[in-house]
């Protein structure tokens, strides 16, 4: 959708009032919505501000704001947004809308467009040197069947030709425009097939008055029917009559005999047939014992297999073959090593000034926890450790190479010569 902004300053009338009787009809409308939503009134009162001015005006949008209660901008949000509002002057006879999109399209409403640019203007949105019609093309008016269309404020114009718009022009220029009949101008009625019904052609068979003379006219034959099979002598009964035979039941003849669940009559649900329990007891055959060495055993001519199974048999493969990550044998956990190793650090007992263990990248309140019953306090401690102290620091946590990756013992040199200012000389950053 295009840009829509409102008409110069210079076209602006300075103030806007409705008149009584539209005064009259905006209170109602916002009579219709509950308090506190009196605003949603906004798109019915903008309509009733331009059919009474011919188009939306700056001072009409803003009086309506004010009488809503609304910011302005809200209201210039509504009029800026929606085609249906006409932002600059239109023609004080007609403003004619073209419709352009498929349908009408297909059936000439380009033509129909260069009717308007002959005899109003050649662009969109200008009067003509009278100022009492313009145009424009819009989208789906919603006669897509009479297509091409026009609307003239709230009046179509249907199944159009160049030469009838060009006439209906003329008359709205006249200011004859009352006397053009909105709707087809091809004659058809409404949007029936252009070449006349083809089904539906009498209403009679749907008419009401129709349904009612059909019901009397069938009471009626239906009363007559009665009153003349009453007139009628009754029929003389015969002297005697032989009794009427009793209906034969079909032969089970030809129906073999078998012993096939299908024929079984015991087996049929709900069966006529009843079977006491312990006979079906005595018929049924019991379930095997459980036998593991049964279960693991294939039938060969089910499986046609030479050799039972005795167990999941691992195929060989290359030594290198690779392995989905889920199939692999997770590698034993080595033990955490002993408190006892000689390669423990020396512990201390616990100062009266305790180092901020958790500045060293890697050491968080768990961590640090865990130093701590270890008797590592100081960042002087950490700075210390040799490789060996290192690895069985590293294995105690299950840090798995972690201390050296984050390079603690820098890390704690640093912080043990001058803090956080050395920390971040060292690694141009501050400790997280």
């Amino acid at each position: 959708m295009s840009v829509r902004r409102l008409a110069e300053a210079s076209v602006q009338p300075a103030s806007f009032a409705f008149n009584r009787a539209n005064a009259a009809a905006a209170k109602q409308w916002i009579k219709k919505y509950p308090k506190g939503r009196e605003q949603s009134a906004i798109i019915p009162l903008l309509m009733i501000a331009q059919e009474q001015e011919g188009w939306v005006t700056k001072a009409a949008i803003e009086t309506i704001s004010d009488m809503l209660g609304m910011p302005r901008i809200r209201g210039l949000e509504v009029a800026t947004f929606y085609t249906q509002y006409q932002l600059n002057p239109v023609g004080t006879r007609a403003h004619i809308q073209v419709c352009g999109t498929t349908p009408c399209m297909l059936r000439g409403s380009e033509a129909l467009m260069d009717v308007c640019r002959s005899k109003i203007h050649h662009d969109q949105f200008h009067t003509n040197d009278k100022g009492t019609l313009s145009w424009e093309e819009v989208e789906c008016l919603g006669a897509c069947v009479n297509a091409p269309m026009v609307m003239v404020f709230k009046d179509t114009f249907e199944d159009l030709t160049p030469e009838r718009l060009a006439e209906i022009i003329d008359l709205y220029d006249a200011g004859k425009g009352a006397s053009v009949a909105p709707g087809p101008q091809n004659g058809r009625t409404g949007s029936e097939p252009a070449s006349g019904l083809t089904t539906l052609k009498s209403e009679k068979a749907i008419l009401k008055s129709t349904r009612d003379r059909e019901a009397r006219e069938a009471a009626k034959a239906a009363k007559e029917a009665a009153a003349t099979a009453s007139a009628a002598p009754a029929p003389v009964a015969p002297a005697a009559q032989a009794p009427a035979a009793a209906p034969v039941a079909p032969s089970n003849a030809g129906k073999p005999k078998t012993d096939a669940p299908e024929t079984s009559p015991a087996l049929k649900t709900p069966s006529a047939t009843k079977v006491a329990p312990a006979a079906e007891k005595a018929a049924s055959v019991s379930a095997p014992p459980h036998s593991a060495a049964n279960a693991n055993t294939a039938a060969p001519e089910v499986e046609k297999v030479s050799k039972q199974r005795n167990g999941p048999t691992a195929k060989a493969e290359p030594a290198a073959a690779f392995k989905a990550p889920e199939t692999k044998t997770p590698a034993a956990k080595p033990a955490k090593p002993s408190l006892e190793d000689k390669n423990r650090p020396a512990g201390i007992d616990r100062p009266a000034t305790v180092d901020d263990l958790k500045l060293i990248s890697g050491v968080g309140p768990k961590i640090e926890g865990i130093l701590h019953t270890l008797g590592i306090f100081t960042f002087a401690q950490v700075a210390s450790w040799k490789k060996a102290e290192r690895e069985w620091v590293d294995g105690y946590l299950s840090f798995h190479g972690r201390i050296d990756r984050d390079d603690w013992v820098k890390q704690a040199k640093a912080l043990a010569k001058g803090g956080v200012a050395e920390y971040i000389r060292v690694f141009g950053k501050k400790p997280v």
